[in-house]
């Protein structure tokens, strides 16, 4: 073994290992939980709220868990990590732990918020108190600069449940909590590079692998997982206990590679979990409504909403969520109180610049910006030409019937519930399509006879 000890000292060679071994892992768990998930009926049921309209096995947490804690401590023991890195590792292992038998039971039965919230902060507090990872400065953000103990204390705490929260209000669409894990694990995980930290690349490049081998089967049509909780919590604290550990290297001395505005290059990195949490928070606290309440009015939702599917959401965060990074990046020069300005203004256009659009479809903008039909014999595809009486005594468009009510004289219509007020002048035609869709529908292969004012039988077949 000796004589391969050189390739686990290379942090380079290291972190690519982090991520093969991840991806290799992945490749063969996750069919399995899929397979485990399908037999045992453990399944998120869509609601009114969910994108997607059938039952998807969940749980993809517990895989991600399992490929990534193997991995790290696989590679963590060859790398021959000193004691206070292992301590930390331990910590950090029993701390994910926790977060993913309460994510597992949130997912398959239910947990109140108040006991996920007390679960978080005992998650918080075995790294915080264990391996004293706190964050002691505000780099003169605000005019602040080192914290008293106690207050670096409990921001630490606030930072974590913050970022755990987020992260999971954000997993609404395939592969956006994922992609935008991948992001900020990536800035991390290059930093810690050139810094020479073991462990905390070890954590970064592992949790890209196994991000990435689990987009593979979140994305796919044919086998698709959801992270479930289990995964989202998971996620949301290893994100933030990166970007505590981001924040508390540049304190130290030993660093060799800095950036000097950390403090906006972290918000920068997880600007779309918190702005998109800040908002929602905002409209439901101004609606009069609990601010944990559930509803569509997250970014990604407005996405899909305008026509978008879940890949072109996803990539439109996260390229997004690149181009904020490096904003703040190029702004290095400047104070620190003005990047943040700056960032937030561009951050906020880029994120919402969906809402500048209408929404086309009837369900979601309720005819604004819609066009009236103009229903005449000329141009209606449903009645026929120079018949002012619409179909006659059974056509779906009569003029004797009476406004607001099925067409009486028109079983079919009466049937599909359609009124006579749906083919005039009275909405758009948008809004309607459904309606005549099942009428359609209903009306193929039936043969009407119509009685015309020659008193012969003529057959309309539609």
């Amino acid at each position: 073994m000796a004589q391969f000890s050189f390739v686990f000292e290379n942090l380079y060679i290291l972190c690519t290992l982090a991520i093969a071994v991840t991806l290799g892992l992945s490749f063969r768990l996750y069919p399995i939980i899929i397979y485990v998930v399908n037999a045992k009926g453990l399944m998120d049921d869509p609601g009114e709220r969910s994108s997607h309209s059938s039952k998807v096995p969940t749980l993809g947490g517990m895989g991600l868990f399992i490929v990534f804690s193997l991995t790290i401590l696989l590679l963590g023991v060859l790398a021959d990590l000193t004691r206070p890195e292992l301590l930390a590792l331990s910590s950090l292992l029993a701390a994910t732990l926790l977060l993913l038998i309460m994510g597992v039971k949130d997912d398959l039965v239910f947990m109140s918020p108040k006991k996920k919230l007390v679960g978080q902060l005992l998650a918080a507090s075995m790294v915080i108190f264990l391996s004293d990872l706190r964050i002691t400065h505000f780099f003169g953000l605000l005019g602040v600069g080192e914290l008293p103990y106690w207050f670096s204390v409990g921001f630490t705490f606030f930072v974590f449940i913050l970022v755990i929260n987020a992260m999971n209000l954000i997993d609404g669409i395939d592969g956006l909590a994922g992609a935008i894990t991948i992001v900020a694990s990536t800035v991390f995980g290059i930093f810690f590079l050139l810094n020479g930290q073991y462990l905390y690349s070890l954590l970064s490049f592992a949790l890209i692998g196994a991000i990435i081998g689990f987009l593979n089967y979140n994305l796919s049509n044919t086998k698709k997982l959801f992270m479930g909780d289990s995964g989202s919590l998971l996620i949301g604290f290893l994100l933030a206990y990166q970007g505590v550990c981001f924040l508390d290297i540049h304190v130290q001395p030993t660093n060799s590679f800095a950036v000097p505005n950390a403090p906006i290059v972290l918000l920068a990195v997880l600007s779309y979990p918190l702005l998109d949490t800040l908002r929602v928070f905002s409209i439901r606290v101004r609606k009069g409504r609990s601010p944990f309440s559930a509803d569509r009015n997250h970014i990604h939702h407005r996405l899909l909403d305008l026509g978008n599917s879940h890949e072109l959401a996803t990539l439109y965060l996260s390229i997004c969520n690149v181009l904020i990074i490096l904003l703040v990046l190029l702004m290095g020069n400047l104070e620190n109180n003005i990047q943040l300005i700056i960032s937030v203004l561009v951050g906020s256009c880029l994120y919402l610049t969906p809402f500048l659009r209408k929404l086309e479809g009837p369900e979601n903008n309720h005819g604004e910006g819609m066009t009236e039909p103009e229903f005449s014999n000329d141009v209606n595809p449903i009645s026929p030409k120079n018949n002012s009486q619409g179909f006659g005594s059974y056509g779906i468009i009569r003029n004797g019937s009476n406004d607001g009510e099925p067409l009486k004289d028109n079983p079919i219509a009466m049937e599909s519930g359609v009124s006579k007020d749906s083919f005039n002048q009275n909405g758009p035609m948008e809004k309607y399509k459904d309606s005549i869709k099942r009428l359609e529908h209903l009306n193929q292969h039936v043969e009407l006879n119509l009685k015309g004012e020659d008193e012969g039988i003529r057959k309309q077949s539609y």
